[in-house]
């Protein structure tokens, strides 16, 4: 299956609180960290709701 790397590239002061726990959920707690994930339609979905803070790399 195929993986995608998600870094997070902006900060997460001042974005709603679901924004926060969606970036906890996808585990990027740090401005610089990224983290590898499967490829499938939730991380998907959660890369979309946050895709102002993040840079995905395929």
């Amino acid at each position: 299956m195929a993986t995608i790397k998600v870094k997070q590239v902006r900060s997460r002061i001042g974005c709603p609180k679901k924004q926060k726990l969606t970036l906890d959920a996808l585990g990027l707690r740090k401005t610089g960290r990224v983290v590898e994930h499967n490829d499938n339609p939730a991380i998907r979905g959660m890369i979309e709701k946050v895709k102002h803070l993040v840079e995905v790399e395929l």
